[in-house]
């Protein structure tokens, strides 16, 4: 894989994003390379923790600007493929399961945040089970921007963590908080200087641990969370995402941020 590095040592998976030049904006191939990655990575009994990362200046800016610039033209803006292969799979979308692939492994996944999660980035983030960042970072839920809800698990993940208010305001408002401020609502774990360097240290710490006791710390902790209502709250999430991406409505919003992205430049 050529968008999605990934080294095992000691029993920890170092998963990297790697399209630096779009700031590991999420395409066609990386969604896939993701998800490819995810599923070796459940295969394999010697990974006891992983931690996932974004190579270049950035986490990951979210989708794609391809993407919107095809439902702003009301073209086809994922292979038929694609579609055909998540109806056929697991009943998620292919963002869906980018994200809840990571929260479903049995060992620990920890995200490493800089730069920017931004959108769908933001959402790959919170399929980690923690998320360290630094002080400087820019979160954002910006689906709005573009006449979409989050569609990636956002919508179910964000209002567990933070509460239904805090993560309404932010995808109405579409505004980005920093690094500091997504610790204080509670969307990611804890600040580092190197959030790479640091989620490494307490990978291979927790990989030195009794490994059935750390499958169960996480199995346990996710039985917090109401499986029957998550599955609905996705399969909610994909039908909207279905019928509002290249609607009137939709494809007016992207065309008039695009605009604003231009006026920008």
């Amino acid at each position: 894989m050529e968008r999605v590095l990934c080294r095992i040592q000691n029993g920890v998976a170092d998963v990297r994003l790697n399209r630096t030049d779009k700031l590991n904006a999420l395409d066609d191939t990386l969604f896939a390379e993701l998800i490819e990655a995810g599923l070796r990575l459940r295969e394999d009994p010697g990974v006891r923790t992983v931690v996932l990362s974004g190579e270049g200046r950035a986490f990951c800016v979210g989708l794609d600007f391809t993407a919107f610039r095809a439902q702003a033209d009301g073209r086809s803006w994922r292979p038929d493929a694609v579609t055909a292969t998540d109806a056929s799979a697991t009943g998620l979308g292919r963002g869906q399961r980018a994200v809840w692939l990571w929260r479903s492994l049995q060992v620990p996944v920890i995200a490493a945040v800089h730069g920017y999660a931004l959108g769908g980035g933001l959402q790959l983030a919170l399929g980690a089970d923690l998320r360290l960042t630094t002080a400087d970072s820019k979160w954002g839920v910006l689906e709005l921007d573009w006449g979409l809800a989050p569609d990636m698990c956002g919508s179910q993940i964000l209002p567990r963590l933070i509460g239904p208010d805090r993560a309404m305001e932010l995808a109405l408002t579409a505004r980005k908080v920093s690094g500091s401020e997504a610790v204080e609502m509670g969307m990611a774990t804890r600040l580092a200087a190197d959030p790479r360097e640091e989620a490494l240290a307490m990978a291979h710490e927790i990989a030195g641990r009794n490994p059935k006791a750390v499958v169960a710390i996480k199995q346990l902790a996710n039985t917090t969370w109401d499986t029957e209502a998550l599955q609905a709250g996705f399969r909610a999430e994909r039908v909207f995402m279905e019928e509002n991406v290249g609607s009137p409505e939709q494809r007016a919003a992207a065309r008039k941020r695009l605009g604003t992205e231009r006026t920008r430049g």
